[in-house]
């Protein structure tokens, strides 16, 4: 199939199909002779792989890892695991980080009843960050 087509099944850009030929992620796929790529079944499966890995928050350099250890269907998945857990952990803290977000969100909004925004709560938080955060 052309790209356009494995494109289309795995729900990437051709861009992105294209970046990870270039990041050696997928093997270059055979050239038709009026050079179109032509992909197989293989890089289908393979790119659907690293689609849904993409998906749940794992990095380019994890997706990696994975597809190395996925080669070796006989290999211990110790690693794998070890991956999920750092990855579990990263999810773990940004929930934590979102948490805390949300939490001065609702602060901050519980706490205006203006009814300009030159009274507005949320407006001054925001103001009072910023400037905070550049000195």
């Amino acid at each position: 199939m052309k790209i356009g087509e494995i494109a289309k099944q795995t729900g990437l850009k051709i861009e992105t199909v294209r970046f990870y030929e270039t990041e050696g992620l997928i093997a270059p796929p055979e050239r038709s002779g009026g050079n179109y790529r032509l992909y197989n079944s293989t890089h289908l499966n393979r790119l659907s792989f690293i689609k849904r890995a993409r998906d749940l928050g794992f990095t380019l350099d994890q997706v990696r890892d994975l597809l190395r250890l996925a080669d070796d269907p006989r290999g211990s998945c110790d690693e794998v695991d070890a991956i999920a857990e750092l990855h579990i952990q990263e999810i773990d803290r940004k929930l934590a980080d979102l948490t805390v977000l949300r939490s001065e969100l609702v602060r901050w909004g519980s706490q205006c009843d203006a009814s300009t925004i030159a009274e507005c709560k949320l407006i001054d938080a925001l103001t009072s960050v910023r400037a905070s955060a550049s000195t």
